[in-house]
């Protein structure tokens, strides 16, 4: 009777231990500057705290440092499918570097190392309907080949210079979310099953609240 008891307990706990593994999780937390290995023309541009997303694990998913100041537009581009539409396309938000191999919204592969993130809009082509809800992207590029944070790139050059970072004809890229909630830094899974960090971010004009899918994937 007691074996069969020890033996009842033991399954439950394995069970228990096994549904938590299954659920893992994310969580975002402030972290300090961005290293050295960051370029300095980049570097002195970047806000003094970044923010690490980890998993429940304590593996470190990625960390991104957004620049002193977001550039803006004087107006907002009206779109309802545009949520940061004051960001100005193709300019600098920031850099973000993945410690080692991660998929990216297309699920392409993106290897290890520091990117920068620029803003750009999904076109509205057949090509790429059904992306994502919004439009909103931020592309990467390997810092080492993007390293002005003054220019701001056409669309077709960011794809071009976007593709070192993917290693295929498209560009790597995360998408927009949107803003839930007044925590920040913070992450959370939305109703599609996507983890989205939110961060706050600045312009001239004041703080701009950001949230973009860090896990997840387009799946059409």
């Amino acid at each position: 009777m007691l074996r069969r008891k020890l033996g009842l307990f033991l399954a439950i706990q394995i069970f228990l231990a096994l549904s938590a593994f299954g659920q893992g999780g994310y969580k975002a937390e402030a972290i300090g500057a961005a290293p050295a290995e960051v370029p300095a023309t980049l570097l002195s541009t970047l806000a003094a705290q970044g923010v690490r997303v980890s998993s429940d694990q304590g593996a470190t998913l990625c960390e991104v440092w957004l620049t002193k100041s977001l550039r803006t537009n004087a107006a907002a581009n009206p779109e309802s499918d545009i949520l940061y539409g004051t960001l100005t396309e193709g300019a600098l938000l920031g850099v973000l570097h993945f410690p080692k191999d991660t998929p990216d919204f297309r699920s392409q592969t993106i290897k290890a190392g520091y990117y920068t993130l620029r803003f750009a809009l999904i076109p509205q082509d057949g090509n790429h309907t059904g992306v994502n809800p919004y439009r909103d992207a931020f592309v990467l590029s390997p810092v080492t080949a993007d390293n002005d944070p003054a220019k701001t790139l056409s669309f077709e050059d960011l794809v071009k210079l976007s593709r070192q970072a993917s290693g295929t004809p498209h560009p790597g890229l995360l998408v927009g979310a949107p803003v839930s909630g007044d925590a920040f830094p913070s992450i959370a899974k939305d109703d599609s099953g996507h983890w989205n960090v939110q961060i706050k971010g600045h312009t001239s004009g004041g703080d701009l609240p950001l949230a973009f899918t860090v896990v997840g994937k387009w799946e059409g």
